[in-house]
């Protein structure tokens, strides 16, 4: 029998062995799920950073049910001395960083962009886009120095082709996101470390949850798969592109999207 939580078709084959892994945002939904599955596949070590202590805890002591090394810390990715604090906090306790998934991310409540405000605007730029690249500029660092490492990053389907009307926010900070890991994966891919990214579709999660989704079951319909996603679906996607499995791919974005690029 299969651990909880995991996709009925994977096989456990130890793709995180012995590796010492991150994931900020890994509190809930994507995050936690991929957090899950890294210690489930062998990881030695998994750091779950997020912004609810409550939350990040509750991951990290899955994670050591599971079998690995596992604590939280307390990150808002908006803010560079916290991100730096969280790379140290991570070399000084495991002495390196092997793979990464920077899941922090936000989505505005739904609704037309002349009803959005700049407050908002600084809120969805401030954790997709600058939160990622402050990730990156205290990671990168750290893996370049140990010569190896791999590093996913959380876009979306929308930054691709909006969904929906009502995220232009959020569309125009995943298509930001997008730009910056293709050109920071062409600069670190001769250093030995290598970045892609995963673009989820229409995913249930909380975030998705409390931007004002509409009726599920049409949404749902109009997906090739005719279903909604789940985050130990796209956990998958993440923890192949952080495993050796996907060594010869980089600067990649991959739609774990249900079809919904493709119709």
């Amino acid at each position: 029998m299969l651990p909880s939580g995991v996709c009925p078709q994977t096989k456990l084959s130890g793709r995180m062995l012995g590796k010492v892994c991150l994931v900020t945002g890994g509190g809930s939904g994507i995050g936690r799920a991929s957090a899950l599955l890294m210690a489930e596949e062998g990881a030695a070590a998994v750091l779950i950073a997020g912004r609810r202590q409550s939350e990040i805890e509750a991951a990290a002591r899955a994670c050591e049910d599971l079998g690995a090394e596992a604590c939280a810390i307390r990150t808002d990715v908006t803010r560079e001395e916290e991100v730096e604090r969280l790379i140290a906090t991570a070399i000084a306790r495991f002495g390196r960083l092997d793979a990464v998934f920077n899941d922090a991310g936000f989505q505005e409540r739904r609704a037309p962009l002349e009803a959005q405000d700049s407050a908002v605007y600084d809120t969805v730029f401030d954790t997709n886009v600058r939160g990622v690249f402050l990730c990156l500029r205290h990671q990168l660092p750290v893996m370049f120095a140990q010569g190896s490492g791999r590093i996913v990053i959380n876009a979306s389907v929308s930054g691709v082709r909006n969904p929906n009307p009502g995220l232009s926010l959020y569309s125009a900070s995943k298509a930001a996101v997008l730009s910056l890991v293709r050109s920071a994966a062409m600069e670190a891919a001769s250093r030995g470390v290598s970045i892609n990214a995963v673009a989820p579709g229409r995913v249930i999660t909380d975030m998705m949850l409390r931007s004002g989704v509409g009726d599920m079951a049409s949404v749902a319909a109009g997906l090739p798969l005719r279903r909604m996603g789940k985050a130990e679906e796209v956990a998958e996607a993440v923890v192949w592109l952080l495993s050796d499995a996907s060594s010869y791919v980089v600067g990649h974005i991959l739609a774990a999207d249900g079809g919904f690029l493709a119709s």
